[in-house]
């Protein structure tokens, strides 16, 4: 399987958030952020909402979207 770079993919893509997985609907090389609005390259999201269908660059964003203030060491 290649990956998003070896395709040659470019600008942002539109994806389905399943449970484990995401489904690419229209191709591209990032996601943006729903809380802070960066890009993330597909090939490093880990975070987002099944309910939502957002994307999430950290936990971080994932608490301040929740309403919880992330806590600071």
């Amino acid at each position: 399987m290649m990956n998003v770079h070896e395709r040659g993919a470019t600008g942002e893509a539109v994806v389905e958030f399943l449970d484990s997985h995401i489904r690419v609907v229209k191709p591209g090389a990032y996601v943006r952020c729903a809380v802070t609005g960066e890009a993330i390259s597909l090939d490093q999201l880990r975070y987002w909402s099944v309910e939502r269908q957002e994307a999430y660059i950290g936990p971080d964003a994932v608490l301040r979207r929740l309403g919880i203030a992330p806590k600071r060491a």
